[in-house]
């Protein structure tokens, strides 16, 4: 193949899918002239795993990627077709916002998006081959020849990386959707030393709507009054669908249990490592052999298409067994399959070869995101995809990088998890990997992380005054609520008897009785007049503060603990083999992490209490 130059850029990013979308975005915005390379540029956006963005943890991920200044957040806004605030139920700390997509309306925002983007050049290509010169990426090579320079290069090849799609017996070199796979790059990367890995993930049968029964199947609506991802989108979202809800029955069950041996998860021809927390559904009926049954929800893929998405059924059964399958559920029973099932094997990196910048400790202005790092999930992709186009950028401009700590933010802790613990299976964020939920919460992001993204320049002045104006407004309002008192009366004294709770004979304050577990902020309305004024979007924060202050106090504390030992510094060059009383498996593990921070080689597995103590004694002595 002749070779030709393409033209010289400061960041190439490769993929655009969730990732990639957000790391080209992040680089061009921040002023860098930037390329981003996708096999198919009908794949852009593309959602081949399920038509949601959100999700229990996730929620998170993108209301914070979106007080940095990310698009994921608005695109959702524009192009979502039902919203669901998940755990209603429990506390706000888990409170998570998900909602159905139009999928090809998600990618024609995004493709658009990227279009009209000024510094950047969205370009249809294969990239085949990542150069290296003194250390540091010099090029990226496309398979028709072209020669495009870059001083810094984003890696975010999804499921593509040497991807193989299986159902049952057939095999194929393939990506998501029947794009084909990146084999050439995959060999790239091996030969130049990166510790590549293999992982799985699956997707279940997309069926047709006109041959579903849905009457013997459970509604699920939208909520009432539907809150948007974006802290800028300011008309309501509505709900233009719904969803629905089955369940697998004991013949279904049978039907898998009888097929094990034609499962290539059972029969080994699957090698990859697949998701713990998404397994495919003869993972469950082998893994729960006395569950009854198991959820499975139908979700429209889009408001122009009969195609309907089966969440909970991923498989890589033969076509007739899925079938099968498929015809055992209630509603199911006549169900034409649009699109099989299928697995998808590929290859990424081990994340403990990245720094927390997401940059390659190997190979200088190297980057990666999304799932080459490990992860799975839109969300995940797209946080990491944002934080590497940054710190690309950052760096080429000299300036210091974006790293966001775990007292921070779901994003910190994401990145944190991968590049300090690291992860063997498809890692994906939940609450419960958050030591710091309580204040980490969706509602809260634009508080914690607006200012972050105007110092880097990629949120405005005006809406970082707006965002300061509004918690200024939350905090004036808490302070009202302490100084205002409110007289005994019959219909105040009415409605504490009808919530339960016991009655005033000389007056309250108002945050007496909001700290009331069975009252909330709107209950104030009826009796001062000002309550009835404030916002209810404000009020919900004002709720959030007086209910769970003393638990929100207590969480600051230990985030001042864990900055204690985030501030204690490890020398980049630091000779973990000659340190006094560090174990072999200690020195390997901090060898080959080079944690930055007593913090961070205290997160380190393999890194116990008693070597953290010879850190400390050894960082003293220095």
């Amino acid at each position: 193949m002749r070779e030709y130059f393409a033209g010289q850029f400061d960041v190439a990013v490769i993929g655009a899918g969730h990732a990639g979308i957000e790391a080209a975005l992040a680089a061009a915005r921040l002023g860098m002239k930037t390329v981003c390379f996708t096999i198919n540029l009908d794949a852009v956006g593309n959602m081949p795993c399920n038509p949601a963005i959100g999700g229990t943890g996730k929620g998170h991920l993108v209301r914070e990627l979106d007080a940095l200044g990310g698009e994921m957040a608005k695109a959702a806004d524009r192009a979502c077709i039902q919203y669901r605030l998940l755990n209603r139920g429990k506390g706000p700390a888990v409170w998570s916002l998900r909602a159905q997509a139009d999928r090809r309306r998600y990618q024609e925002i995004m493709k658009h998006t990227l279009e009209m983007q000024e510094n950047l050049l969205l370009r249809q290509a294969e990239v085949v081959e990542l150069r290296v010169e003194n250390g540091g990426v010099s090029s990226v090579v496309t398979a028709t020849g072209g020669v495009y320079g870059a001083r810094a290069v984003v890696i975010s090849t999804g499921t593509y990386l040497d991807g193989r799609t299986i159902v049952g017996e057939h095999i194929q070199s393939s990506g998501p959707d029947g794009m084909h796979a990146s084999v050439p790059l995959a060999d790239c990367l091996r030969a130049l030393g990166l510790p590549l890995r293999r992982f799985k993930t699956g997707t279940p049968p997309r069926i047709n709507a006109r041959s579903v029964d849905f009457s013997k199947m459970e509604l699920q609506s939208g909520d009432e009054r539907p809150v948007p991802f974006s802290f800028t989108t300011t008309e309501p979202p509505k709900n233009e669908a719904v969803c629905h809800l089955t369940y697998t029955t004991e013949e279904t069950h049978r039907i898998i249990r009888e097929n094990l041996d034609r499962s290539p998860i059972y029969s080994g021809v699957i090698e990859g490592v697949g998701p713990r927390y998404c397994p495919s559904i003869e993972t469950k009926i082998v893994r729960f052999p006395d569950k009854a049954r198991h959820q499975l929800f139908i979700e429209p893929m889009g408001l122009e298409t009969e195609e309907l998405y089966v969440q909970g059924f991923s498989s890589s059964m033969p076509e007739e067994v899925q079938l099968a399958m498929l015809h055992s559920v209630p509603g199911l029973e006549h169900a034409e399959i649009t699109r099989s099932a299928y697995a998808i094997e590929y290859d990424c990196i081990d994340p403990t070869a990245l720094l927390p910048t997401l940059e390659c400790k190997a190979i200088r202005s190297l980057y990666g995101a999304g799932q080459f790092n490990g992860s799975s999930g839109y969300e995940e992709a797209a946080a990491q995809g944002f934080v590497a186009g940054v710190n690309a950028a950052l760096k080429l401009r000299g300036e210091p990088p974006l790293v966001l700590g775990r007292e921070q933010s779901y994003i910190g802790t994401l990145i944190d998890d991968l590049v300090t613990k690291g992860t063997n299976e498809p890692y994906r964020m939940m609450t419960s990997r958050s030591e710091y939920r309580l204040l980490l919460r969706q509602d809260n992001a634009d508080e914690r992380l607006t200012a972050t993204g105007s110092r880097i320049g990629l949120v405005s002045k005006e809406r970082l005054a707006e965002v300061e104006a509004k918690y200024d407004a939350v905090e004036r309002e808490i302070k009202r609520l302490e100084h205002t008192g409110l007289p005994a009366s019959d219909a105040l004294n009415t409605l504490l008897a009808e919530r339960d709770t016991a009655e005033v004979r000389d007056g309250a304050t108002l945050i007496s009785l909001l700290r009331r577990p069975q009252l909330c902020y709107d209950d104030l309305r009826q009796f001062d007049p000002l309550c009835a004024d404030f916002p209810a979007a404000l009020a919900e924060s004002v709720e959030i503060a007086v209910k769970y202050e003393g638990y929100i106090k207590r969480q600051r504390a230990e985030v001042a603990e864990f900055a204690r030992l985030e501030r204690r510094e490890l020398p980049e060059d630091a000779d973990y083999s000659v340190i006094d009383g560090l174990r072999l498996e200690a020195r390997e593990k901090l060898s080959a992490i080079r944690p930055r921070s007593l913090g961070q080689a205290s997160r380190i597995s393999g890194v116990s209490p008693a070597d953290i103590a010879a850190l400390m004694i050894w960082l003293g002595n220095r």
